[in-house]
């Protein structure tokens, strides 16, 4: 038990690292039914804390990561001991998913939800060529590239930025629109977009140049044109520790370290 929280739910990947940690913490502190516990705590690598978030998404749970997988920027450092002072001194990121609404060749509609990015990414040998419109008006009407993404500013250290997208604070009210591997307009770099904007990209020549959109963990394949914008309707909870919160990886990136 914790006093700031209650009871502790633990959640972990299928690898040996963290079915070990798994197993000394639960005999440490116990391991409540999720749905009566005031924390998740997820064992493993950033994948994990994404489906952890996605698990728990509507419940206002916060989730507390520690890193028993390989990147880990969304976790914290592993101990066995002193977690529920950690907890209790844990600092609070609020962070609003995407919501992707995607219509695909037959014209079956597909929403989700993304909490680093929603991409559209090329399905064949051929480029894509996409049109790009935000709040109804055409920005780009035709890009033609490997595809592009929609980043928040919690998942601008992750696939957008590997496609040399801006790095954004978490407070930003921003989103970034990123190119992927762009050839036409060739000098195109993306664009910052406030985070209220609506984003529509429809896909051109879409039977000759076949194209997928990926929220987070879900695919959409074939599609014909996709709808983003920011759901502040739910509220996704990560906990941090002191001196270590995401505002302060995220500055930490932009300098190189």
């Amino acid at each position: 038990m914790t006093e700031r929280f209650g009871a502790i739910s633990f959640v972990a990947n299928d690898t040996p690292e963290a079915e070990t940690a798994l197993a000394k913490l639960v005999e440490r502190y116990g391991n409540a039914d999720p749905a009566e516990a005031g924390v998740i705590v997820a064992l493993g690598g950033d994948g994990l804390m994404l489906q952890t978030l996605h698990r728990f998404l509507g419940t206002g749970k916060p989730i507390y990561g520690m890193n028993r997988g390989s990147v880990g920027f969304l976790m914290n450092e592993f101990r066995e001991r002193g977690l529920t002072k950690r907890l209790a001194a844990a600092q609070r990121s609020v962070v609003h998913p995407l919501s992707m609404q995607a219509v695909d060749r037959n014209g079956t509609i597909v929403r989700a939800r993304a909490i680093n990015e929603v991409s559209l990414l090329r399905r064949s040998y051929q480029a894509a060529k996409l049109r790009i419109s935000v709040d109804g008006q055409v920005r780009l009407a035709e890009l033609i590239a490997d595809g592009v993404l929609l980043a928040t500013p919690a998942g601008s250290t992750a696939y957008n930025l590997s496609a040399n997208g801006p790095i954004l604070p978490l407070d930003a009210p921003l989103l970034a629109l990123t190119p992927i591997s762009a050839f036409r307009p060739r000098r195109w770099r993306g664009a910052l977009l406030p985070d209220h904007a609506r984003v529509s990209i429809e896909v051109l020549e879409a039977e000759k140049r076949p194209v997928s959109a990926v929220a987070d963990h879900t695919q959409i394949d074939e599609v014909h044109t996709v709808e983003i914008e920011i759901d502040r309707d739910v509220d996704l909870v990560m906990l941090h520790d002191p001196g270590h919160s995401l505002d302060e990886r995220i500055l930490r990136e932009q300098f190189g370290y």
